[in-house]
């Protein structure tokens, strides 16, 4: 079964799994005692700190080891903020920042500070100017990722570290995605990452903080891992970890170029055989192994599903998620359609095969999710312009039934389609964008939301 999820966890590297296996034997003990087996664990702990903070470009004491990168997350903006809390309770990040750095945002909001989000273009990528506009006097930390982990656009982190350094604001660098495949961007004040996103095994976090930023842990006191990080260090895991990042590294110009050639071909061939398919992110600042696409008319989970069946392992950041039914704050951001996303990254392992395979499997994927969907809606004129009632329907109904109705209108009409489905929001005006409708915006309802285009052609 080919698994293309690689952005989400890469498979455990073979070098790692050795390591892993020798250090359950040499490196079981507590590192922080001092009798031989401790003594022991604590010189493969050392070693093996001193590695990736090499691989990072830190030094080994600026680096502790946490159970996640979400965890590595948190720890770096709440601990930056309090550290630096004297300068002002301000906190600048992308739009697109990963969920545990929102969710901190939250966090240091709730608790009376104030947060500004610098928006992005089409292709997820933040401009550095407004980034650097967006900075103030009592802005306490910046954070802004190496690369994106929905659709792996690059953002121009050394750009924007030049400007938090003139204005005196530490800068976080997320570096999960990218650590490993890419060298880590310079200027950061903070940085994390996570093992089982290079290869790693998983429950091992990085977080990095150079010497002479003022730091915090917001949590009680630990004498472990420089007191920033509270419990038990995993030392075999950590030991993998180092070794997986070290061999990453190493390989990683020859693999770039193979994992590089094969997005280039997915980008370019996926639109002429699937109808209606949007390639999103950068086509040139984006991660080597990475490729994200929209399809009209389908919804995401049940792609997501068909190709399970399949046989490919793939992720969907869908609007129109089981769990949540909320639309991806990434895509959202960007303004691209959020129905029937895609993201494929390909782990080290993968072949030219398989891509052929994807290519073959995709098309009849898509023909059979859109034959599930067609389920008509009817359309009323009401003022002299066609109504079309989706209420009650989850997206990408509501697109699918403005598709279908248009031409009932003549050139230059008006179509309203109501909608009480928050995606319907993102999803009309990227299909108006795609298909070179005018969209003139919504008038809330008692019941919901009409959403108002204007047919162009």
């Amino acid at each position: 079964m080919p698994y293309f999820d690689a952005a989400s966890t890469a498979p455990l590297h073979p070098l790692a799994r050795q390591a892993l296996l020798s250090a359950l034997d040499d490196g079981w003990a507590d590192p922080a005692r001092l009798y031989r087996d401790g003594r022991k664990a604590r010189m493969l702990l050392d070693a093996a700190r001193e590695t990736i903070a090499a691989e990072l470009g830190a030094r080994p004491d600026e680096v502790a080891f946490t159970t996640s990168g979400t965890q590595a997350n948190h720890l770096a903006v709440l601990g930056a903020l309090a550290g630096n809390h004297r300068k002002g309770r301000h906190l600048v990040h992308s739009a697109v920042e990963h969920s545990s750095v929102l969710h901190a945002a939250e966090r240091h909001e709730a608790d009376g500070g104030a947060v500004g989000a610098v928006p992005v273009d089409r292709q997820g990528r933040v401009s550095a100017d407004q980034f650097g506009a967006a900075l103030r006097p009592d802005t306490a930390l910046a954070v802004l990722q190496s690369a994106n982990h929905e659709v792996g656009t690059v953002q121009p982190v050394a750009e924007v570290a030049e400007l938090c350094a003139a204005a005196g604001v530490p800068l976080l660098v997320d570096a999960a995605q990218s650590a490993g495949p890419l060298p880590v961007p310079a200027g950061w004040s903070l940085l994390t990452a996570s093992a089982h996103k290079w290869g790693g095994p998983g429950g091992v976090g990085v977080l990095a903080v150079r010497k002479g930023v003022r730091y915090r842990s917001p949590l009680p006191a630990d004498d472990r891992e420089s007191g920033r990080v509270p419990g038990y260090v995993n030392v075999p895991a950590v030991i993998a970890a180092a070794v997986a990042l070290r061999a990453v590294r190493q390989q990683a110009a020859e693999l770039n170029r193979t994992q590089h050639a094969r997005i280039e071909r997915l980008r370019a061939e996926l639109p002429a055989l699937v109808p209606d398919l949007a390639v999103l992110g950068d086509p040139e600042h984006r991660l080597p192994h990475l490729l994200t696409f929209s399809c009209l008319y389908v919804d995401g989970e049940a792609l997501l599903s068909e190709l399970d069946r399949a046989g490919f392992a793939v992720s969907s950041g869908s609007s129109c998620t089981s769990s949540t039914l909320t639309p991806s704050h990434v895509l959202a951001a960007m303004g691209v359609l959020t129905e029937g996303n895609i993201r494929v990254s390909l782990p080290p392992d993968c072949t030219d095969a398989d891509v052929d395979l994807f290519l073959r499997v995709l098309p009849q994927a898509v023909a059979t999710v859109r034959a599930q969907l067609d389920a008509p809606s009817a359309g009323t004129a009401t003022a002299g312009r066609l109504v079309l009632d989706t209420l009650g329907r989850r997206c990408p109904i509501p697109v699918i039934e403005l598709a279908r109705h248009l031409t009932e209108v003549p050139v230059g009409g008006v179509i309203a389609v109501l909608s009480d489905d928050e995606a319907a929001r993102l999803d009309i005006p990227a299909w108006c964008e795609m298909r070179g409708q005018e969209y003139l915006g919504e008038e809330a309802g008692p019941t919901g939301v009409a959403y108002l285009i204007r047919r162009l052609t």
